[in-house]
């Protein structure tokens, strides 16, 4: 089963590093293209700091190596997680290889440039949300699949109890 988890992984950080390339190449910086008026664009920022821009103010000069540090043992946790739950595939499996591939897409940014490009942006008349990337989707998708799994989970269990006793 470990190679559908570093395949879902790999698919991640191929989708996120086409994704941020053809915006690169397409899209001048600070620049915005309309995809649903009123409610979607994409724009081509670069996020020096940690997701949805925490940080980016910060002029600490140990910024970008906290970062890099935090990603790689996030991503060490999530691969010791992974390794522990390497003979399923389950939706935790598929939840930490979510996480896992976009740690990775983004701290690939980070260590070749020192920031992360971002590009869906989106927005509802005067509230907008911080522009983020295919990774950062990633992440976030696979963080609310193990919060349900969490949640619900012993749900399951204590039912199954209730219908056993």
């Amino acid at each position: 089963m470990r190679k559908y988890h570093v395949l879902i992984a790999a698919l991640v950080v191929l989708l996120d590093r086409l994704t941020k390339w053809i915006i690169s190449q397409n899209i001048p910086l600070h620049d915005s293209v309309t995809v649903i008026p009123g409610v979607f664009q994409l724009t081509h920022v670069q996020n020096q700091g940690a997701a949805f821009g925490l940080f980016s103010e910060s002029p600490s000069e140990w910024k970008v190596a906290m970062l890099i540090l935090f990603s790689v043992a996030a991503l060490a946790v999530v691969s010791a997680l992974l390794w522990k739950n390497g003979n399923a595939m389950n939706a935790t499996a598929i939840a930490l290889s979510l996480v896992f591939g976009g740690a990775l897409g983004n701290l690939w940014d980070r260590v070749a440039s020192g920031r992360v490009i971002d590009f869906l942006d989106f927005y509802l008349g005067s509230h907008h949300w911080p522009a983020f990337n295919v990774a950062d989707s990633a992440i976030v998708v696979g963080a609310l699949l193990l919060l349900s799994e969490i949640f619900w989970a012993p749900q399951e269990e204590s039912a199954s109890k209730q219908q056993i006793g």
